[in-house]
C-alpha cells in the first residue's frame, strides 16, 4: 500500500518550510534542533521529520537523501516533489490522476479507510497532502516517468545479425570441468586405501 500516514498539524507552514530547504544548506542530520534553528520552535513541527522521511527526503537516520539535494535546485524542485508525492501517496493517484480540492471528501475517506483514522485526523492528513500538492508539478513528473520508456522504444533493432565462422562456433562451445573430492575413511587399513584408488583408476582414469 502506497499511502503514508504521516501528517502535520502545521500544514499551512509547509510551503515556507520547503522554501527553507531550498535556500539553506543541507545539514548532516535533519533534527528538531535544526528546525528550531530555522525558527520552528513549536513542538508541532516535530512531525515534519517523519513526514520528510515518508517523502524520501530523509533517510531513516535523518540524513538528507539525494532527493533532498535535488529539491534544493529551484529548476527541478516542483518535479522532485511530484515524484515524492506519487511514491508516498500512490493510492490517491490511483483514485484521481490529478487531485483537486473538489476531491477532498473522497481523499479524506481514503485516509479513513486505509488508516482507520478519525475524521479530524483524516482531515489533517488530507490537508498535509494538499499543502504538498501545491508545491508539485504533476505534469513534469508524468513526463519524466514516461521518458525512459520512450527512449527505449526509440532505439532501433540491429538489422545485421552477427555471423560466426565455423571456427568461432567451435571456440565458443562451452567446455566442462569436473572437480572430484574424495573423503577417505578414518582407518589405518592399507587395503581399504588400495581398493579406493584401484576403483578410481578403473572408472575414471582408464
Amino acid at each position: 500500500m502506497a499511502l503514508t500516514n504521516s501528517y502535520v498539524q502545521v500544514y499551512g507552514q509547509l510551503p515556507d518550510l520547503f522554501s527553507r530547504i531550498r535556500e539553506a544548506g543541507a545539514p548532516d542530520k535533519f533534527t528538531t534542533q535544526h528546525l528550531k534553528d530555522w525558527g520552528y520552535t513549536s513542538s508541532n513541527f516535530r512531525a515534519v521529520i517523519p513526514l520528510l522521511k515518508s517523502l524520501g527526503f530523509l533517510a531513516p537516520d535523518g540524513s538528507p537523501t539525494t532527493r533532498y539535494h535535488d529539491y534544493r535546485n529551484n529548476a527541478q524542485s516542483a518535479s522532485v516533489m511530484a515524484e515524492a508525492l506519487r511514491e508516498a501517496y500512490g493510492d490517491l493517484f490511483n483514485i484521481k490522476a490529478n487531485p483537486t480540492q473538489s476531491d477532498r471528501t473522497l481523499i479524506e475517506g481514503k485516509f479513513k479507510s486505509s488508516h482507520n483514522a478519525t475524521p479530524n485526523t483524516a482531515k489533517m492528513m488530507a490537508s498535509t497532502f494538499y499543502s504538498l500538492l501545491g508545491l508539485a508539478d504533476l505534469s513534469s513528473s508524468a513526463n519524466q516517468s514516461s521518458s525512459p520508456l520512450e527512449n527505449t522504444r526509440a532505439q532501433p533493432a540491429d538489422p545485421q545479425p552477427v555471423q560466426l565462422s565455423e571456427h568461432q562456433h567451435k571456440s565458443t562451445r562451452p567446455s566442462l570441468h569436473y572437480n572430484i573430492q574424495i573423503h577417505l575413511p578414518a582407518t589405518k587399513d592399507i587395503e581399504v586405501f588400495n581398493a579406493i584408488f584401484k576403483s578410481l583408476k578403473e572408472h575414471l582414469l582408464d
